[in-house]
């Protein structure tokens, strides 16, 4: 059986301002979350959910963590799962956890230190799986870590992800495009010297990139990379947001 990530969430500093930021980006709404106790809001496209928006637990903060995103990967039996990162060699930093009538989660991280969150749901509803590129939603996710193969070898034996495609990067080695179904939905490279450890990012689909890296740069956001065609003809930019988090944006047109 194939997992996929079936959602994404950003931990911040200022929940206030990140909402403004990525509503005035990317045209999100933003609704508080009913199934949430806490200040938990729920990211929308044209009134569908796509991401969640909470403040970076104070605890996370202490221990270094800084405002982020995260991704969830899908998983029929948490506690099996976990156990089985664990084994893998990967690590739990936050045990499993119940959301009443929703679902349960941990937060791990691969063998090479990439950390991204399991989900086992329990509402019964099934996830919204849009077609690609489309706007609003995450069109793309990507590995940076240490050894390519390795990670590789770990998503695909725990999650039946498979390789698609190498791309030759020179001395960087290959970016490897993987699949969770039919189609391509992520890739995988080496990380750079510069980045101080392994980690998942995620682009989110915009109709026009210039447009929007002035709407990231006007809101207060840092543009690292871009605008850069990438193969395939669709355009990308890296940028961190006004409190710090990473998050890039892809369009199908410049």
């Amino acid at each position: 059986m194939t997992e996929r990530f079936c959602w994404v969430e950003l931990l911040t500093s200022d929940i206030d301002a990140a909402q403004a930021f990525y509503g005035a980006v990317i045209g999100w709404t933003a609704s508080p979350s009913e199934s949430s106790d806490g200040d938990y809001r729920m990211f929308q496209a044209s009134g569908v959910g796509v991401a969640g928006l909470m403040r970076l637990p104070e605890e996370a903060s202490a221990q270094g963590a800084r405002p982020s995103w995260m991704g969830y990967i899908s998983t029929s039996d948490l506690d099996a799962e976990v156990a089985a990162v664990a084994e893998a060699g990967g690590a739990v930093w936050r045990a499993p956890e119940t959301l009443p009538q929703v679902g349960r989660f941990a937060v791990v991280a691969d063998p090479l230190g990439a950390a991204y969150c399991l989900w086992q749901d329990v509402s019964g509803r099934a996830a919204v799986e849009p077609p690609p590129m489309t706007p609003g939603h995450v069109g793309w996710r990507e590995l940076l870590t240490e050894d390519v193969d390795r990670a590789f070898d770990f998503y695909a034996s725990r999650y039946g992800w498979t390789k698609t495609q190498d791309l030759d990067m020179g001395p960087m080695g290959p970016y490897r495009l993987f699949a969770t179904g039919g189609l391509a939905v992520g890739g995988m490279m080496k990380r750079p010297d510069g980045v101080p450890q392994a980690f998942w990012s995620y682009y989110f689909v915009v109709d026009a990139l210039d447009a929007a890296i002035e709407r990231v740069e006007r809101g207060g956001g840092t543009k690292l990379m871009g605008p850069q065609e990438v193969p395939g003809g669709a355009w990308i930019a890296q940028f961190l947001d006004p409190q710090g988090a990473y998050f890039a944006l892809v369009a199908a047109k410049r």
